[in-house]
């Protein structure tokens, strides 16, 4: 059985400090990243319907005739000229699309604002799956 000697202790005394810099500045990284502001997860958004860009947004708690009946979503529906995006709701409270599933934004109207932005005038196709 060996025993410690100095050199080991201080090559792992020194591997422990790179490895504290190291989470630190991570740490400091992801305390300073921009974030959507986002609701409490388990909060209701509220209900929109408006014209943002010329085109007729709508927002609300989804009755069970939409693609999933707002199964991602949690019961809320989101169309753009009564054509519906598909949103699902994430554990932090954020929201994204199909259209801007890599961008999370804080509400529904945001979400909807953002995919309207994106398609530039461009129609809604449906989402169709299987």
């Amino acid at each position: 059985m060996s025993s410690i000697t100095r050199r080991r202790a201080l090559g792992v005394a020194a591997g422990a400090a790179g490895a504290v810099t190291v989470l630190a500045r991570t740490g400091q990284a992801a305390a300073s990243a921009p974030r959507a502001a986002a609701p409490a997860a388990d909060s209701d958004p509220a209900p929109f319907d408006e014209v943002y860009q010329g085109r007729r947004i709508q927002g609300g708690p989804a009755h069970g005739g939409g693609h999933h009946g707002g199964h991602h979503a949690g019961g809320y529906s989101v169309t753009i000229d009564g054509r519906e995006l598909h949103v699902m709701r994430n554990a932090d409270g954020t929201w994204i699309s199909v259209i801007n599933h890599y961008e999370p934004v804080a509400t529904p109207r945001a979400l909807a604002r953002a995919a309207v932005r994106e398609l530039q005038g461009a129609p809604l196709v449906p989402l169709t799956l299987g």
